[in-house]
Parts: structure tokens; sequence; C-alpha cells
């Protein structure tokens, strides 16, 4: 199963194989003492998981879930619910008590988080050897960096132990890491991807990337994954269906006129050859002073922006100085040095800069660049980490900044067995119709899966977009839920919904033959709702209708308790949806608020009586 694609673990499910068979399987195979992971889960953690798969499917098909029985890693800055975040600083580390949007969204796709990959320590680096959990070294000579920060999400990926995992990418930890170890790297549209459940390093240039071994399975994941999230305030809805963009035929690619490789001649060579392959498929290569992106690169780490990577981990870093990484430390830490006045000087001279850098990128298609203009040995970059680090985001510093899109492609393997990876940008919402191009490309090179050594799969590049179009918009076909008490807007269960990419469509009320009753000994309170016979007094009472995705509706439900349940509500205007009832046994314990037309109005009117007791004369008075 190392190696697999999605395509592999699907046909495995068509033939009779049993998640829980295949993937303790996958478990028991992973090495001992990898750098590469930090946490792995245990059996009861898969059965857990595996249970809930089961709660999903809700007695349907495999096929009805994208993802079903499929693994996958994440980057140790991304909450998983059972497995400790540490962000790669052990002192840091806290157990999540939900899992991060993409994490919900995937599961509820099906996936299976199998473990927490290493990265460099806050996610501060582009090199992978920032971190006290051991380095993991590139895939194809353990003697050179693996890049990073999402160092451990890529490698794990290039061996093939998942088919796909989740990075994070700031300054270009998305690609660089995949360049160097011959994988694919989908860096999206800044909030393209959710951000909440994130361990932030620049939370407003942050974007959560995505590895695999084809551009197919990373626009897959990429499709399912994507939407928008009302618990993350910089979330962004795409305008259009992003992965039906498409670059011209015979695009024109803008290329750096004057290439750095600091001396790699062989990086050189492989740039070059990957022009000229590029050229033979019909593109116009186009030379671009880039000039003006170096200046937009310079504001990364030696303007204000570095203040933001504070700001992220401000309360850790005052309390806990010496719990960081000496080199992380000394690049944050150069926060101090600036005011808000820099950081509104950096504001400014970044939207200026980005009119002409805008410019720039509209006179071609798209550009082309190395992912990354050299390789480093780990001993080199350790007796340099500063300057050989800033080396590695040479082409890719600027991208977030300027809030464009970017995939890394693989483009060949050196004389000396070290990979070289181009990549494709684009600006905001491009990230389809480069994975799209960059896929074809990828395709004619003739390159293994990463370092796994088996062949790229024969895919046909159009079809495969195309199914993961259809795929993420069957993953997100809905089912119009009423909701009464607890997952009403602002209620404390409501982030059941929000993070299972369920939308908001309106708030209105019951037919008038309901009535509401205040459940006892609940945590949070609840209500039950129950129809009464025409003989009995009903009222209207107040409900939101919310879409949830299909997807994720068996997940959503598993989780309702006794001895409320999911049935059929009628409405006022006569629609039947479906939505929370209640079982009656449970009521004569229960309180009757059907008085209050709903739920929100009693749990206003009972937090007013609370506050007057405690304002009464005579009322106990808090210590």
């Amino acid at each position: 199963m190392h190696g697999w694609t999605l395509h592999d673990w699907r046909a495995a499910y068509a033939n009779g194989a049993q998640p829980r068979d295949l993937l303790r399987a996958l478990l028991a195979s992973l090495p001992e003492n990898d750098s590469s992971w930090i946490s792995l889960i245990d059996e009861a953690a898969l059965d857990a998981q595996l249970a809930r798969l089961d709660e999903r499917l809700a007695g349907r098909a495999p096929s009805v879930l994208p993802l079903y029985g499929v693994p996958f890693a994440a980057k140790d800055n991304i909450d998983v619910m059972g497995l400790t975040t540490t962000a790669g600083c052990p002192a840091f580390a806290y157990a999540p008590s939900r899992d991060a949007t993409l994490i919900q969204r995937l599961s509820d796709a099906g996936a299976i988080v199998v473990g927490k990959t290493n990265l460099d320590q806050f996610a501060t680096g582009l090199n992978g050897t920032r971190t006290p959990y051991g380095v993991p070294v590139n895939t194809f000579d353990p003697a050179y960096v693996s890049g990073g920060s999402s160092s451990g999400s890529a490698t794990v990926v290039a061996r093939g132990l998942v088919p796909f995992s989740l990075g994070t990418d700031t300054a270009g930890s998305g690609r660089v890491p995949a360049g160097l170890n011959n994988i694919v790297g989908l860096k999206p549209t800044r909030g393209a991807l959710s951000g909440r459940g994130v361990v932030p390093a620049c939370r407003t240039l942050d974007c959560v990337s995505i590895f695999a071994t084809s551009m197919e399975d990373a626009a897959e994941v990429y499709a399912i994954a994507a939407g928008f999230d009302a618990e993350d305030g910089l979330s962004r809805a795409a305008p259009m269906p992003v992965l039906a963009a498409r670059l011209p035929e015979r695009p024109r690619l803008g290329i750096p006129d004057a290439p750095e490789f600091f001396g790699d001649a062989l990086a050189a060579d492989a740039f070059r050859q990957a022009l000229a392959a590029l050229e033979a498929s019909g593109a116009q290569l186009v030379p671009l002073d880039f000039a003006i992106l170096e200046q937009v690169s310079a504001l990364l780490y030696d303007g204000p922006w570095v203040a933001e990577r504070y700001a992220a981990i401000r309360q850790f870093a005052e309390s806990h100085p010496d719990a960081i990484d000496p080199v992380v430390r000394e690049v944050i830490f150069k926060a101090r040095q600036f005011s808000a006045a820099d950081a509104f000087d950096g504001v400014y001279r970044l939207a200026d800069l980005k009119r002409q850098a805008d410019a720039l990128l509209g006179s071609v298609d798209a550009l082309v660049v190395p992912t990354a203009p050299t390789h480093y040995t780990i001993a080199a970059m350790q007796a340099e980490p500063i300057l050989l680090n800033s080396r590695l985001g040479t082409y890719t510093n600027y991208v977030n900044l300027l809030d464009w899109s970017a995939v890394s492609v693989p483009a060949s393997l050196r004389p000396d067995g070290l990979p070289f990876g181009i990549t494709l940008i684009g600006g905001t919402w491009r990230e389809g119709a480069l994975a799209h191009y960059a896929a074809r490309f990828h395709a004619g090179t003739g390159l293994p899966r990463g370092a796994t050594g088996l062949p790229l799969p024969a895919t046909d590049t159009q079809s495969a977009f195309e199914q993961a179009r259809l795929a993420a918009e069957e993953a997100r076909a809905t089912i119009r839920v009423a909701v009464v008490g607890a997952h009403l807007r602002g209620m404390p269960l409501n982030h059941e919904l929000t993070s299972r990419d369920a939308r908001f469509v309106e708030e209105t009320t019951t037919a008038a033959h309901y009535r509401l009753f205040a459940l006892a000994n609940t945590t949070p309170p609840k209500p039950g709702l129950l129809r009464v016979a025409p003989a009995e007094t009903g009222a209207p009472i107040v409900v939101e209708l919310w879409d949830v995705p299909g997807t994720a509706f068996g997940g959503f439900v598993a989780g309702v308790p006794a001895p409320l349940g999911i049935g059929t509500l009628t409405l006022a205007d006569g629609r039947q949806v479906k939505g929370f009832i209640c079982e009656p046994a449970d009521l004569p314990a229960a309180t009757d608020v059907t008085a209050f037309g709903g739920w929100r109005a009693y749990i206003t009117d009972r937090a007013a009586r609370a506050t007057a007791a405690a304002a009464a004369p005579g009322a106990p008075k808090p210590l």
C-alpha cells in the first residue's frame, strides 16, 4: 500500500478490502523513530475514527464518501482532536478540544488521519532543521535538507506512507519541500482553505497547503476541503468554480530574465531543460524583470511582517523564551524593533508594490520559476542557518504577500540524483488553472512518484480534474436541517454546523402544532421539540434552516444525544425539512417553554432572571 494514490485506495476497497485491515497494516509498517512524525494514532484512535466513518456512511455504499478509508497526515500546527498540537515546540504543546475545520471536512469525506508531522518550529523556516524532534532528511539523499517548514508532511508523501498530507505555507513552506522531494505542492489562494484550528505563523498570509505525488490527487483534496468557513475571519468564498479554470493551450509564461541559482550549475541546467520542455509543448516564454518581486520579498523578514510572527505566539514567547529554538527566536524576536507606525508603513509600501507586481503578472498568463534555487546539506544549513534558509525562499517569499496562488511540480532528477521542481504562479483563485497545466507537464516528465520508484499513474488529466470537481460538488450536496436550540447562531453548539461547512439559509417558524420544552440536566442547555395532536394546543416555534453537506450529515446526526433525534418537521408555510425532535418519554421532567415562541427568547429571559436574582438584596455575593 506504500505509494498508493487515491485511485489505488479506492480500487482496494472496491475489491473488498476493509479499512480496518489496511490501516492497521499501514500503521504497523511505519518505521520506528521516524523523524518525519511527531505523533501517530494508536489502534484505539484508529478504531474510534473507523466507528465515526461507519456512522457517516449511515448504511450507504462507501463510494458516497470520496475519501472513504484514505489515510493522510497533518502538519503538527493543525489541530487533530486526540493528538497533541506542538507546533514543533514541546513546551507549547496542548490538547485541542476540536478538530481544525479542514480535518473535520476531510473526515466527513471519509479520510482517516494517521498522524501529525514534523516541522520547522512555529512554521518559521524553509529547511526542516529547526525542530527538537529530529531532522526529517531529504528522501533522495539523507545528507541534504528536506525543505520546510512542512518537512514531515512532504517526506511522508514522498516515501509513499500516505497519499496526501496537509502543510502550511507562509513564505514557501508548502512549495520548497515539494520541490526538494519530487512531489507536488498546491498552495491555494489565501483563505481558500480554512485556517481555524491552525497555529498561525503570519495569520494574514498563512495558507494551508496540500502535498501529493500527483497534481490530480492534490486537486481532488483541494476540491473537497476548500470552502468558506464562518468561524475563520480570514476565510473567503471562491467567486467561481476554481477547478474549472484553464490556462490557454499555448500560454505566455513569464520567466525571470536573470535567474539566481547561487552557483548551482545543475539547478541552472535543470531549469533550462524544464523551460525547453514547456516551450516544446507550445508555451511562449517571456523574460521579465523580477526586481519588483524581490522588493516585496524583502518586506517579509526585513519588514514589519516579522512582527506578525511574534504576535502569533507573543504570550508564550514572553514567558518561555528559552523554550524556543535559538534560530527561530532570533527571527521572531526581531519583531521588537518594529513599531505600529512601521506596520502601517509596511502596509502602504506593499500596496504600492502590489499594484506594480499585479501589472507584471497581468502581462502574461502565469509565471514559471524554480521552486528552490539549489539544494543544501544539513551540515551547511546548520552552519549558516539564516542566509541559506533565505536563499531557499528566493522564488517563494513574495507570493502570499501579493495574494497570489502557486503550484510546485516535479521537473526532473538531476545528474546527482537530487530532484528539481518548478513552480507556476498565478493571481488570486488561479490555483485550478495552474494545477491543470502543471498536471499535463508532470505527466510528460516520466518521473517516478516521489521517492517510491513507482511510475506516475497514466491519467487523463482533463477527466481527472472534472471528476475532482464533480466529487466536490457531490460532497457539497446538502440536506436542509431545522435547528431549534443549542445549534442556533451564537449558541454553544453552532460550531457543529459551521465546522462541517453548513450554510445558514433563513430564520422561520414551524407550523402551529409544536410545543417546546427545556430538557432537564443537559449541558449546554437543550430544548426538546414535540409535535402535538391536532386537538392539543401548539404554537409556531422559531427555527433556523441550515444546509448541511451530504457527506457531513451522518457525522452530524451521530453526535445528537438521546432523547433528541432527527425527524421531519413541518414549517409554517407547509414545507417539510429534517429537524430536531424529542422522544416524549423524557418530557415529564422538562419545563414547557412554548410561550416564549423559541429557544433564544427563553435563554434570554432565563439569563435576565438570573442577573436580577443575583442583584436582589440579600442575594449571596460572589467571592
